[in-house]
């Protein structure tokens, strides 16, 4: 995610919504300043988490999100990195 998106709960608030909906991954802040994030489970799961991307939590401001479909690495949980 690109924008201002560190040093505003983004990630908390990813590691929230991802137990919420049975989502495993992680997210991380990147140097340049974009957070990182990967997410493996159910579809919808997946879809939710991916459109609050687009959005973030109520302090971030979002100016685009780049999306890649990877195989899934067996993941447990939703770290923060």
């Amino acid at each position: 995610m690109r924008g201002r998106v560190q040093g505003v709960w983004f990630r908390d608030s990813l590691q929230r919504l991802a137990e919420r909906h049975g989502v495993a991954g992680w997210a991380r802040n990147e140097p340049d300043g974009t957070v990182l994030a990967v997410f493996e489970g159910e579809a919808d799961g997946v879809a939710r988490l991916v459109d609050f991307c687009g959005i973030g939590p109520p302090s971030a401001h979002v100016d685009g999100i780049q999306e890649t479909e990877e195989e899934p690495e067996g993941l447990r949980g939703f770290d923060v990195l």
